[in-house]
């Protein structure tokens, strides 16, 4: 496992390597956000961004989604994995907030979590991104790296990855390391072809020490 030490020295060269790491779902508040991340689950980016171009222009607040049926609003987003389930969280959670937060997304993750279709890991983005508060969403590329890295066990659960990355990582780098590790694993560290070669983390990586020794992948 990592020592602390050699966790820090990663995270810094995640940060030479991505000083800029920030969320890629376009938005301009919580709610946009709230609805590009549930809309996230399962699928890209960059697909959320091509529907949400659209769809944010024609919906622009709960009630817009409410006034709409169902099924134009599954058209609406058809392009989109799951998007039958996802058509209807998005109007059971636009009623909620109506009926429980006058229409505005809480700033809390006990709130968050209690709205159709969000879980932790989107409440942990909205808590991050959109009001600058203390999170560590574990995604897909988050829960891989630090797997890989051997930071985590590979029989950690989510939550146990999000717990051991925080308590590792200084509070006021939480939300900057969500980032930066997903950056590495969407753009160096990928699922199928990572880059070990050239990786300035081989030096603490367990896995791609592994991979290189039994010629999963070449050297550079």
């Amino acid at each position: 496992m990592l020592t602390k030490k050699q966790w820090a020295h990663c995270l810094a060269e995640m940060d030479r390597m991505f000083p800029d790491a920030h969320c890629e779902l376009v938005h301009d508040n919580p709610f946009e956000l709230t609805i590009a991340t549930l809309l996230s689950a399962q699928c890209t980016d960059v697909l959320v961004n091509k529907v949400t171009k659209t769809l944010f222009q024609k919906y622009k607040k709960p009630e817009d989604y409410l006034a709409v049926p169902l099924e134009e609003l599954q058209q609406d987003i058809r392009s989109i994995g799951l998007y039958r389930n996802k058509a209807k969280n998005i109007q059971a959670l636009c009623e909620r907030l109506l009926v429980e937060y006058g229409g505005e997304i809480p700033a809390s993750r006990e709130a968050l979590v209690t709205l159709p279709g969000v879980g932790r890991k989107t409440a942990n983005v909205v808590l991050s991104v959109a009001f600058d508060v203390p999170a560590l969403a574990v995604d897909t590329h988050v829960e891989r790296v630090s797997k890989r890295l051997g930071l985590c066990r590979w029989k950690d659960s989510v939550l146990e990855v999000e717990e051991t990355i925080m308590k590792k990582t200084p509070m006021d780098k939480w939300s900057k390391t969500h980032h930066q590790l997903i950056f590495f694993g969407r753009y160096h560290c990928k699922a199928q072809n990572p880059g070990c070669p050239t990786c300035p983390l081989l030096g603490d990586c367990r896995e791609g020490q592994k991979r290189l020794k039994k010629g999963l992948v070449k050297e550079a």
